[in-house]
């Protein structure tokens, strides 16, 4: 393929006096390369590479603002944006891709190995773990790590086929895949899509590199009880240092115990159990075990009354932070304990005072916005019985104002809630032993199958647009344009420090997604094709076929759904004190 002369312009697709035999790729910094009808886009982009690199490797591109693998045939001129690994499609290509690739290596060294995928990694990766035998040694991580980059130098092919959904279904039976056979059984169309690597074929839910010469970052690390197999995050092709993270291990622990409790593992299952009418038992026990957890998170801190008298309290978007500080409260008043909340928005410095981004905009995510000094000494303040004048912030002016007068009594505790409440250098000033942290998210959730994970961030996103359909009049394309600088904020001031907290409180329900879908899909829908959205819309309407939709009237009133999905009983419940 060359670079052409300047093309003369087509009438209807054919040129004056003859046949079209090639097409042309415009991408967006304006490159146009032409080859023959029918060449695979992967052609054009290892072209253009090869005058100008990309800054990013390439994953796939959008053309007519649909997500397009780079094995798709050109067979006409049309418009292209490349994604490489830093775009939020592009990334997501590549770790499926490179799970796939975990698989294969796998199945050739370790047949016996049932391998899943859990749950992923704030430095880049996913937790796997093993059955069918002993977990992993490092010596055979290392075996598989070393196979894996064998079929990468081979440049391994990954296919494709569009197979009868009951031929399929045949296959995983065959296999053994009783995950995938499940979620099979409640499918409505008729194929499903498969992809072939090194003639091992499996369903994933998503596009695909072309071969696995595209995987060339990555790493298995030994994390007993598993292993991580790590990947750049999308901001660079480096890998992250690996950290110990146990208290987010803890919490994936205790979900696969209620899960198993629950005798549901993954969206199959969860189907069937609609299916079947268990939907109330379902709600029931994930509720139940939401109080228990709170309770217990309120009996500790109570259990510290002579010492702990400030509760920090963060979470990322649509984590139910609203709804877990209210039902805190009600079990610390159980223990005797008064909630007085104190909001950290009273101490923003003056707007003109804000500290600002690299575009120039007021950042009001950083913690310089606070004034850390006056937050930490009116803190020490309260704690030894002072009285002390709260600042108030007016957002219209911009400016800080006089607030309430407060002093703590001997019964009482303040609660923080803030994206920063986890970060140490929020409150340098006070003895770790008055401060308990709590971070609150929905940090697990039922898997499609082995290998199929559902991030977080997609149900996070998935409550954000039901609540802001219902309480603020948005239509889902405008929050979804606005999740991605809500995620950032997220990696950059809250991620980073979540195992600084005493405690975590896991929001996620198992049965959520499945009451989300009613409500999320009509919103979804709304969205046209070729507006800015589409593609994100697009995917989440592909994820959310595969889950039985239920009824939300059997969800508690206390629920932390309900925050979302509307009808709780502590929206006006306000039960600390006044000041």
């Amino acid at each position: 393929m060359t670079q052409p002369d300047p093309p003369t312009k087509p009438i209807n697709g054919v040129h004056p006096g003859r046949p079209r035999a090639t097409v042309q790729v415009t991408f967006a910094d304006g490159r146009i390369y032409e080859a023959p009808l029918g060449t695979q886009l992967e052609a054009y982009v290892r072209a253009a590479a090869a005058d100008v690199p990309w800054p990013m490797p390439i994953m796939a591109a959008l053309i007519d603002d649909e997500l397009r693998e780079l094995t798709y045939h050109i067979e006409r001129d049309v418009e292209v944006t490349a994604l490489g690994m830093d775009d939020r499609d592009g990334s997501r290509i590549y770790r499926r891709s490179l799970t796939f690739l975990l698989v294969v290596a796998t199945q050739e060294l370790f047949p016996e190995a049932r391998l899943h995928v859990d749950h992923s990694v704030t430095f880049g990766g996913y937790f796997c773990e093993v059955e069918g035998r002993p977990p992993f040694t490092p010596e055979e991580l290392a075996a598989i790590e070393a196979r894996m980059w064998e079929i990468v130098a081979a440049d391994a092919p990954i296919g494709k086929q569009r197979a009868p959904l009951a031929d399929a279904i045949a296959l995983f039976r065959r296999r053994g895949d009783a995950d995938k056979v499940r979620l099979l059984s409640h499918r409505r169309k008729d194929y499903l899509v498969l992809y072939e690597l090194r003639g091992v074929s499996s369903y994933f839910h998503g596009y695909m590199t072309p071969s696995a010469g595209y995987l060339n970052h990555f790493a298995l690390h030994h994390y007993p009880p598993g292993f991580i197999l790590r990947f750049p995050r999308r901001s660079s092709t480096e890998l992250d240092p690996v950290v110990a993270y146990p208290k987010l291990i803890h919490v994936f622990r205790e979900y696969g115990q209620t899960l198993r409790l629950l005798g549901i593992e993954d969206v199959g299952a969860l189907n069937q159990a609609i299916e079947d009418g268990r939907t109330g038992e379902i709600i029931l026990v994930a509720e139940a075990l939401h109080e228990q957890r709170i309770a217990q998170i309120a009996s500790q801190i109570a259990s510290r009354r002579d010492q702990v008298r400030l509760v920090l309290m963060a979470g990322p978007s649509s984590s139910g932070k609203t709804t877990f500080s209210k039902r805190l409260a009600v079990q610390l008043l159980a223990n005797g304990l008064r909630p007085i909340a104190v909001e950290l928005d009273s101490y923003f410095v003056d707007r003109e005072l804000s500290p600002r981004d690299e575009h120039g905009n007021y950042n009001f995510e950083s913690l310089e916005v606070v004034d850390l000094a006056l937050f930490n000494r009116q803190l020490l303040a309260l704690m030894d019985g002072q009285e002390v004048t709260l600042p108030k912030f007016n957002f219209v002016s911009g400016k800080r104002e006089v607030g309430e007068t407060l002093q703590l009594g001997p019964d009482e505790i303040l609660l923080v809630e803030g994206i920063h409440g986890l970060n140490p250098a929020l409150v340098p000033d006070v003895p770790a032993e008055r401060v308990y942290r709590i971070y609150i998210s929905a940090l697990t959730q039922l898997n499609i199958d082995r290998y199929n994970r559902v991030p977080t961030t997609d149900t996070r996103l998935l409550r954000r647009i039901v609540r802001d359909a219902r309480t603020r009049g948005y239509s889902a394309v405008e929050t979804i344009n606005r999740w991605e600088s809500v995620h950032r904020g997220e990696r950059d001031f809250i991620f980073p420090y979540q195992e600084n907290a005493d405690v975590m409180f896991n929001s996620a329900l198992v049965y959520e997604v499945s009451a989300l879908k009613a409500l999320a899909e009509p919103l979804l829908l709304q969205i046209e094709p070729g507006k800015p959205g589409y593609v994100e819309t697009k995917r989440l309407l592909a994820f959310l076929q595969w889950f039985q939709p239920m009824p939300i009237d059997p969800i508690p009133d206390n629920s932390i759904l309900r925050e979302f999905v509307g009808g709780s009983n502590l929206e006006h419940f306000a039960p600390w004190r006044h000041h």
